[in-house]
């Protein structure tokens, strides 16, 4: 093995994907004690310091991971990740501007792409977002018409509720989220409009229980998809390497077998 060979091997080993993960763990600490002026003034610049030795450790490992992998650390997703998120940290006017300084927490986010299960995860919810696309339209479609029935129905007594379009959006998503959806919003409507249960208890069983659950399964079963993919390019690793070395044990035994009669025959002449 060459030395790029060695150093990709090495960091595909457990020590160092747990150590990073310590490292990701302890800066998300340092950055959230960051935000206490009491604990940064007793510190002093401990915090600051300890923060950019994370930092310093995130640039080496990429930069370890660039010369191990070559172009092929492009071709990764997560690595692509890994540079955007460090390269936030690493850019002009990070450590001055607030939106930067705050956009530095989601290093965070590269313990995803560091633990095998989170990013099974990720990679599952990923994979489910074709056929989510369908039922965020038809999630869409159901909006769009009960806010404008909302709107003729209840906005002219409700008008902080149902007043215009984007209002009634708001208000069915509140009561879509059942954050108080009957006594915050249904129930004094239904003392204006009594039968207003008509329309908002179908509402709810369309949306919160019906198509909401159509997400959850769809994200549970492309989940289950990724997990089976990856039992299969397991199993077919494994069959490939004791294919593998049953051929090289075979080849052996034809090799000895070919030497055998050479022995023969310089012993008879002796």
């Amino acid at each position: 093995m060459n030395f790029r060979a060695r150093l990709g091997a090495a960091l595909d080993t457990k020590i160092v994907r747990n150590g990073i993960i310590a490292v990701i763990i302890v800066n998300a600490v340092l950055l959230g004690m960051e935000t206490s002026d009491r604990i940064m003034g007793a510190t002093g610049p401990l915090i600051p310091v300890l923060d950019s030795i994370c930092l310093l450790i995130f640039v080496a490992e990429l930069a370890a991971k660039i010369v191990a992998y070559g172009r092929r650390f492009f071709a990764s997703g997560w690595n692509l990740f890994d540079f955007v998120i460090v390269g936030i940290s690493l850019a002009p006017g990070a450590q001055t501007l607030s939106v930067l300084r705050a956009l530095r927490i989601l290093r965070l986010l590269r313990v995803i792409s560091v633990a095998p299960r989170l990013r099974r995860v990720v990679e599952g919810f990923v994979s489910a977002l074709p056929g989510m696309g369908s039922v965020f339209l038809l999630m869409a479609l159901i909006f769009y018409i009960g806010s404008v029935m909302a709107t003729k129905l209840f906005g002219q007594s409700f008008p902080q509720w149902f007043g215009t379009l984007g209002q009634s959006a708001y208000s069915l998503f509140q009561i879509m989220t059942l954050e108080s959806w009957s006594m915050g919003i249904v129930r004094p409507v239904m003392e204006t409009y009594p039968y207003a249960w008509l329309f908002f208890v179908p509402f709810i069983l369309l949306t919160t229980f019906a198509v909401v659950n159509l997400l959850v399964g769809l994200i549970v079963n492309s989940m289950q998809d990724a997990h089976h993919a990856e039992d299969v390019e397991r199993t077919d690793t494994y069959r490939d390497e004791v294919l593998n070395r049953l051929a090289a044990i075979e080849a052996k035994l034809d090799a000895h077998e070919d030497a055998k009669p050479d022995s023969v025959t310089a012993h008879r002449r002796v």
